[in-house]
């Protein structure tokens, strides 16, 4: 499958109608970048269940911005919607396939548990 170039255009559609996305925040003159497009290219095929994205943090400021992306590159994984996965860094394909493969395994409905946990103490805190 190919990969999906990110906007804020078509952003909320793509990241709505995908229940698992891998989002690949880069930008044309990072090295780090130009060397893992080639694995995030390579590993996006052999998954095709998965929606691959890229977004140029040049080009979609304001994207990178509400993500709070200080480093790139930087990966991030999505599932139902929720963020399980942000960190700084290329990843050598083996290392990026078992992450996958470990995102795949969570427990959605106990990652939705969690998250209603955190929410509702910081709404008690508030």
């Amino acid at each position: 499958m190919a990969t999906t170039e990110l906007t804020k255009d078509n952003f909320d559609q793509v990241v709505s109608s995908s229940d698992f996305i891998i989002l690949d925040f880069w930008a044309p003159w990072c090295g780090p970048c130009q060397s893992f497009g080639p694995v995030y290219e390579e590993v996006s095929e052999k998954y095709p269940d998965i929606t691959f994205a890229k977004i140029n943090t040049e080009d979609e400021q304001e994207l990178a911005g509400h993500f709070q992306i200080r480093s790139i590159p930087t990966l991030m994984i999505m599932r139902d919607q929720i963020v399980i996965y942000a960190q700084p860094g290329a990843l050598m394909g083996g290392q990026f396939e078992q992450l996958i493969e470990k995102a795949r395994e969570l427990d959605m409905d106990e990652v939705r548990k969690q998250v209603a946990e955190q929410q509702a103490e910081q709404d008690q805190n508030a």
